[in-house]
């Protein structure tokens, strides 16, 4: 019998028209063999048939995902081009035919799970497996008809595809962005983030939609319960691992935690939320790092935060369980919440640092951005713990002995410090873009009022009752339900603190502070100030006390008065250099107005400035053609630089690489240079960063264009 009688039809090749598809659904930036599509969009394949394929021929593609797939589960696509359209919602059809070459073209359901699918052809009784038959398929936020859609194109270049970002950190007094590589196309990383979607025991059915997903992922991204991509480490000593500071991105991170399944260590906020940032982007969820400054971490769900100070204004930080973060960093990603009410589209925050357990895991989010602003906090999922970071009150109390006994006197609230510059990265521009509106109103407005009405009447507040970690001697005077918006207190005096830093604060020089009292009012004022300095890790934990003042100043009428502060490099220096963390400068003032009894406060944390690195390199280069880089960095300070490391990588241009350079006494000019070999055509960026025992912090990126 002849092969022409309709039996025997064989499959003998397969083409993915990688190249072609992989353009078309915007991945062909993956560094990896096999195909990558985005589900709801047509890809295109051609089979090569060991003869002309006839009317007669039966002949289906087969797509599978999961251990055991199986039509029944919805996890077995079997495609016959006579039929329209699989009941899942695939679809494929006969592109062109050619002889013995057959082009077809095949659409997946929006709604697919997302993962990947392995792929064979049955013909007849033979079924032909092609080699390396993994289909990666991803979310889809260019099709309408995927939750994740997002219509803006330069939001979908800035949020799916942008590779490198800032990352604001600091305090809200001197924000700075820290440049991160996020690397989601980068070797083995679509590897990485498949194996954490298998980990995260998700059903199948479970991966169609954005919000298990997105919230199984910032369960995974942290080690606490699950072991695994990052270990949280806030002790000061990394010795066993890399110190949080060190990181310039999540590629070498999700690389080793992809090679050896185990936690790396170590991580902190920004660090968390530029790994989940790169999972989001790598499986084509559109998602933004944000930072919120002055984040509360209130334990207790009562919208307030007690912060405990001693006879001289200096903070007791053992004495809360709530505490104030400098900035906090977490991620936004973008999808319709299908499961919630109408309006609560778009941005969901959600948190991968381990702060709290949610539904007995350290997992935050997705958590509607719209409801935190409205203060709609009963929506799954977390809203009131997110609601809390940026609305929740300051009130400072001053804790004296008095006959064995604490006393705690009330000195103020302040409803306006907490969640401030809630930053990202602006689309398409290098730039910090503020979002504090998205989270919430203008404070002190008629909505943001209303919006903390509801909020509150949710969270129940127990009322302003400190919660000392001895709650015994807790005071009860103050209890009753939290005042909706409390605005800044002026009293009779007029009396207004301002903190400021005389000249910048360079590690090694002296620092001078001041406070300065305003009084607007007519009268004569006694005012008894306190002031009091610390260094302070960016969780609000004081590493060192570097100095009180006690004052009483007298002003007549509408006058001002400057308090100095300096403070000598030899009181902060030996701190500075034995903590492994970035430090800030924390000073707060409480004043006291002894003719009306009125207490005021006020508190700013402020950052170290550095001499920059210069980075010398062309504007354009050829690609796989060399060219050199070299970075330049004179230290300005007058202080040794222990143990110096200049830090580089760049994505597509070279792997990592350190630069020892020993101890960089003051006035030194250091040069290191590397050569780079373009892979890749485009816009690539070169960060570069130094470490010392003194400075954690300084960065500096460059952007170069690779040419044909």
């Amino acid at each position: 019998m002849s092969d022409n009688t309709g039996t025997g039809l064989k499959v003998t090749g397969i083409d993915f028209l990688k190249s072609r598809n992989s353009v078309l659904h915007h991945t062909d930036a993956y560094d990896i063999e096999n195909l990558v599509v985005r589900r709801g969009q047509a890809f295109q394949m051609q089979l090569t048939l060991s003869r002309d394929l006839k009317p007669t021929d039966k002949l289906s593609m087969r797509f599978g995902i999961g251990e055991k797939p199986m039509k029944t589960r919805g996890t077995l696509m079997s495609l016959n081009p006579k039929k329209e359209q699989d009941p899942n919602g695939w679809h494929i059809s006969v592109f062109k035919m050619n002889g013995k070459q057959c082009v077809l073209s095949v659409t997946s359901s929006p709604r697919a799970p997302v993962g990947k699918y392995t792929l064979n052809v049955k013909t007849g009784t033979n079924i032909y497996q092609p080699q390396n038959n993994a289909i990666y398929l991803l979310f889809n936020p260019w099709c309408k008809d995927d939750v994740v859609f997002l219509a803006d194109e330069a939001q979908r270049k800035e949020y799916v595809l942008n590779d490198t970002g800032y990352i604001y950190a600091g305090s809200a007094f001197s924000i700075y962005g820290k440049p991160w590589n996020f690397g989601q196309f980068e070797d083995s990383i679509l590897e990485a983030c498949m194996y954490l979607l298998d980990k995260s025991n998700l059903k199948l059915n479970e991966r169609r939609d954005p919000v298990p997903v997105t919230r199984a992922m910032s369960a995974l991204v942290n080690a606490n319960d699950d072991s695994g991509v990052l270990l949280g480490n806030w002790s000061g000593n990394y010795s066993k691992g890399t110190p949080p500071t060190d990181w310039l991105g999540s590629v070498l991170i999700l690389q080793k935690y992809y090679k050896t399944k185990k936690p790396v260590l170590y991580g902190q906020c920004w660090v968390f939320a530029g790994v989940l940032t790169t999972v989001m982007r790598c499986l084509g969820i559109p998602s933004r790092c944000v930072t919120n400054f002055n984040s509360a971490h209130d334990t207790n769900d009562n919208l307030r935060v007690d912060i405990y100070l001693n006879a001289s204004g200096e903070p007791l930080t053992s004495m809360s369980f709530d505490s104030v973060w400098n900035f906090h960093v977490w991620n936004d990603v973008w999808m319709k919440r299908t499961d919630l009410p109408n309006g609560f589209d778009g941005w969901q925050a959600i948190d991968s640092t381990p702060q709290e357990q949610s539904q007995g895991i350290f997992r935050c989010g997705p958590c509607s951005v719209k409801a935190v602003k409205d203060g709609v906090v009963y929506l799954p999922f977390d809203s009131r713990f997110v609601y809390s970071e940026v609305n929740a009150d300051e009130v400072y109390w001053v804790v004296k002995e008095v006959n064995g006994k604490k006393k705690y006197t009330k000195v103020s609230t302040d409803t306006r410090s907490i969640g401030v510059n809630i930053s990202t990265k602006a689309v398409g521009e290098n730039k910090r873009e503020d979002i504090t509106a998205e989270y919430k109103f203008p404070e002190g407005s008629k909505q943001e009022r209303l919006s903390m009405e509801k909020a509150t009447s949710f969270i129940n507040p127990s009322g302003l009752v400190p919660r000392a970690r001895s709650t015994s001697a807790g005071p009860m005077a103050d209890a009753g339900s939290k005042p909706v918006v409390q605005q800044e207190a002026i009293s009779k005096s007029g009396l207004r603190l301002e903190i400021s830093n005389k000249a910048a604060l360079y590690p090694g020089s002296p620092l001078e502070l001041a406070i300065t009292m305003k009084a607007s009012a007519p009268g004569s004022w006694t005012i008894n100030l306190l002031g009091s300095c610390q260094l302070q890790s960016y969780t609000g934990k004081i590493e060192a006390n570097l100095g009180c003042i006690k004052e009483t100043v007298k002003l007549e009428g509408k006058a001002e008065r400057e308090i100095p502060m300096k403070i000598e490099p030899d009181v902060y220096m030996k701190t500075l250099a034995s903590v492994e963390d970035e430090l800030l400068v924390q000073v707060i003032a409480i004043a006291e107005v002894q003719e009306t009894d009125d207490k005021f406060t006020k508190e700013v944390a402020i950052g170290f400035e550095y001499p920059p690195i210069t980075v010398e390199m062309p504007e354009t280069a050829k690609l796989n053609q060399d060219f050199t880089c070299a970075f330049i960095f004179k230290n300005k300070l007058n202080a040794t630089l222990d143990n110096c490391k200049l830090l580089v990588e760049g994505l597509g241009l070279f792997k990592i690489a350190t630069f020892d350079e020993g101890d960089v006494e003051p006035g030194r000019i250091i040069k290191s240079e590397i050569i780079c070999k373009p892979t890749r055509l485009g816009e690539k960026k070169i960060i570069a960063k130094l470490i010392s025992n003194v400075i954690k912090t300084i960065s500096v990126e460059k952007s170069i264009t690779i040419v044909e």
